[in-house]
């Protein structure tokens, strides 16, 4: 495993790699991690293009530990474009599993590869943002940020 430090507008991330896929993004950066890297330097300018707004979606290799639930969850969440969202039910229904809106929210928790796979992107189904391993404030910032969501 390789870990690096990548400064994003609203603080540090860690990001983790295993060989040459992405493992891991860590909302609450260690300072002190060395420069990304491999497969690190390629994650890191994507992410400045994401935060400049040039990139709307991520192309890197991917291979965060789950289970197969897990892991379809984390599928449908890549798959809800830039600047939109959908509730725990709409994800429950894209995996086939339309009343599992809890196990949705559970496997959303539990997703290890924050911003790239777009957890903040699911919200409650009345529309409320719920919550999100780096805080609301940042999930209301990440969802700015797309424009889907207004402040």
């Amino acid at each position: 495993m390789t870990t690096a430090t990548y400064q994003a507008p609203f603080g540090a991330l860690t990001l983790v790699a295993d060989g040459d896929a992405l493992v891991a993004v860590h909302l609450d950066g260690d300072p002190a991690a060395p420069p990304p890297r491999g497969v690190l330097a390629r994650v890191a300018r994507q992410l400045d293009e994401y935060f400049a707004r040039t990139r709307t979606a991520f192309e890197l290799p991917l291979a965060a530990p789950g289970t197969d639930f897990q892991r379809a969850v984390w599928a449908a969440l890549v798959a809800i474009p830039f600047g939109e969202t959908r509730s725990y039910v709409d994800i429950a229904r894209a995996v086939g599993r339309p009343t599992a809106s809890r196990a949705v929210g559970a496997a959303n928790g539990q997703n290890p590869i924050a911003i790239i796979v777009p957890c903040h992107r699911v919200i409650g189904a009345s529309g409320a943002l719920t919550g999100y391993a780096g805080g609301l404030e940042r999930k209301r910032w990440l969802l700015a940020h797309e424009g889907a969501l207004l402040l």
